[in-house]
């Protein structure tokens, strides 16, 4: 009983390591809110009944940190949920883990240079990340699951479901434009008038805040945080040079590239109002996967409809995963 209350509690107080390494009182009070917020995350996360794992992979030159279900039920499917940019998992994913935790076996990876996972091979790829969270969760002894990715994290998990169809029965996929074709996706680029890296590897408040304009349709969020806060959220974020990267591998993917049509049944969930991948985007995919594909859209939201519409979200992923045949 000390113990299991020992371990709830210790993870909050990590926060006071990280900030006495800061070099600046400046840092200090930037980061400190955030560091603190990110403890109670964890402490939250191991409320619904996950805990933390470390994985090493590939001859220890990757390192994966996963969230996954500390008792794993043998009558709840598994379910794999990989985020986008913004944060590591427990941000992305706060208003919707309690439902989700309660009808499946959760498991969910922080992406290579995302959170503390990280890796010494110089690959950018998303195939190199769906090869990452695959491999970790062979190490964790997770053999079959069904993936619920969104944004970024759709091109993951579209590389596991073609590369490890042993391992992924069903996909689910939120807001992700993967087969926009190469000079569509220039065009859009062009539209939007900034540098997509800026956007989505943030250094500046005022980057912060045109990214949740651009993401969240029904409220301002940005507008309403102060400059410090946003300031200790990007001092809080780390391997800026490598996500920078891994933004730019995806822009500058090959107009050849191919998406072969899976194999598995795949659920598309869009908000009407998106626009980062526009819904058009959505229909294109539907079409390219087939007949095995149903796509859902959810009025009156933007992008990141795990903060705008999480309930809902998390209805049409419940009713999709758990259907049987």
């Amino acid at each position: 009983m000390f113990s299991s209350m020992y371990s709830l509690w210790l993870h909050p107080l990590i926060f006071i390591r990280k900030i006495i390494s800061l070099q600046s009182w400046d840092g200090v009070v930037n980061r400190f809110l955030v560091t603190f917020a990110d403890a109670i995350l964890s402490v939250y996360f191991r409320y619904c009944g996950l805990s933390l794992s470390t994985v090493h992979i590939h001859n220890n030159q990757t390192t994966m940190y996963i969230w996954g279900a500390k008792h794993c039920n043998s009558n709840k499917p598994n379910l794999v949920l990989i985020h986008g940019f913004g944060g590591n998992s427990k941000w992305q994913f706060i208003l919707q883990v309690t439902q989700l935790t309660r009808d499946f076996n959760v498991y969910i990876p922080d992406l290579v240079f995302f959170g503390d996972s990280y890796s010494s091979i110089p690959d950018r790829s998303v195939r190199f990340q769906a090869k990452c969270v695959c491999d970790g969760l062979k190490k964790l002894g997770v053999a079959k699951f069904s993936v619920y990715a969104i944004s970024y994290g759709g091109f993951v998990g579209y590389r596991m479901a073609e590369e490890h169809e042993e391992m992924v029965e069903k996909l689910v996929i939120v807001s992700s434009g993967i087969v926009c074709k190469q000079d569509r996706k220039l065009e859009h680029v062009k539209k939007i008038g900034r540098s997509v890296v800026d956007l989505l590897v943030p250094k500046t408040p005022e980057d912060l805040r045109v990214l949740c304009q651009m993401t969240i349709q029904r409220y301002d969020v940005g507008r309403w945080i102060p400059d410090f806060f946003l300031w200790g959220f990007i001092a809080f974020e780390c391997c800026m040079k490598e996500k920078e990267e891994l933004v730019l591998d995806l822009l500058n993917e090959k107009p050849d590239i191919v998406y072969p049509v899976l194999t598995q049944e795949t659920l598309l969930i869009w908000g009407d109002k998106d626009a980062v991948f526009p819904l058009d985007w959505g229909h294109q995919l539907h079409r390219h996967l087939g007949g095995k594909s149903k796509i859902e859209i959810i009025k009156n939201v933007g992008h990141a409809i795990n903060f705008e519409a999480p309930h809902s979200l998390n209805q049409f992923i419940t009713s999709f995963v758990s259907a049987s045949g």
